[in-house]
């Protein structure tokens, strides 16, 4: 059978990349939704967590990665890291041939356009001081109120599976705390790690107050993809890949996404 280059683009991989096992929060859904795309996830566990790290090191990471993405023939990557979507992306979008979908700016149009006039955005260090967030959200609506907090033990807490410990739990009920001081609508978990500590989170206060951003994500992505979507209907191809550590990410990816087979790639 015959393959046009039409055919052929819309069968290349999608690429996924994140700081670690927190990715796997969006790469899941997107799996869900899209079962037949071929994709490539990369966490980066070498340079994690990227909260605490400088603009200059996140761009680096980031160019790195798309460099290795490109490599593997994408047509697409999703940063799946709301820190470097909110240090990187704006600087590096216009680098590369294939379209690169942003976490923060991606869904802050939708969580905008809710009937919501105060947000609290729980996020790493790096994510809270670009105020990526609050700049997004006010952009499509000004009138919207958005404390930010950061949280900067959170990604440690889900890579090192400490989230039974006395000091996870102490640590997010202050945090819930503080941000219930603004009286928010809705609280944003503005780091794909957290999600996974909704078991914590929700001690504290009721499950709907909290955004997940992926599924607002993925569905964005759908949409936008829509003419480049795979047509083969068998299960898509999947590759991962770490900078560091692939004993360590498989052991904590078994909580989140059956991940198979993990390659080092640094």
């Amino acid at each position: 059978m015959n393959h046009t280059k039409t055919d052929i683009n819309k069968c290349a991989p999608i690429g996924f990349f994140d700081s670690g096992v927190g990715g796997l929060s969006v790469y899941a859904r997107f799996k869900e939704v899209l079962p037949n795309e071929n994709t490539i996830y990369f966490g980066d566990l070498k340079n994690m967590p990227y909260g605490n790290k400088t603009k200059e090191e996140l761009i680096g990471f980031a160019r790195n990665i798309l460099d290795f993405m490109k490599s593997k023939g994408v047509k697409a990557v999703v940063i799946a890291c709301n820190t470097s979507s909110a240090i990187a992306y704006d600087i590096i979008k216009d680098d590369y041939d294939f379209k690169i979908y942003p976490i923060i700016q991606s869904c802050a149009k939708v969580i905008s356009s809710m009937s919501v006039k105060n947000i609290a955005v729980f996020a790493t260090q790096a994510t809270i001081n670009s105020h990526a967030y609050k700049t997004e959200l006010q952009k499509y609506n000004p009138k919207i109120s958005v404390t930010e907090i950061a949280c900067p033990k959170w990604t440690n807490f889900v890579e090192n599976n400490m989230l039974s410990s006395k000091e996870c739990t102490d640590d997010i009920e202050a945090k819930i705390k503080q941000a219930l001081t603004s009286n928010p609508d809705k609280i944003i978990l503005g780091c794909t790690h957290y999600p996974y500590l909704i078991n914590n989170l929700t001690k504290f206060a009721p499950k709907e107050i909290f955004i997940d951003p992926a599924e607002i994500f993925v569905k964005f992505i759908q949409t936008d993809l829509k003419e480049k979507l795979n047509p083969n209907k068998e299960l898509g191809n999947e590759e991962f890949y770490v900078s560091a550590a692939p004993e360590n990410f498989m052991n904590n990816a078994k909580l989140f996404y059956n991940v198979k087979n993990c390659k080092l790639f640094s």
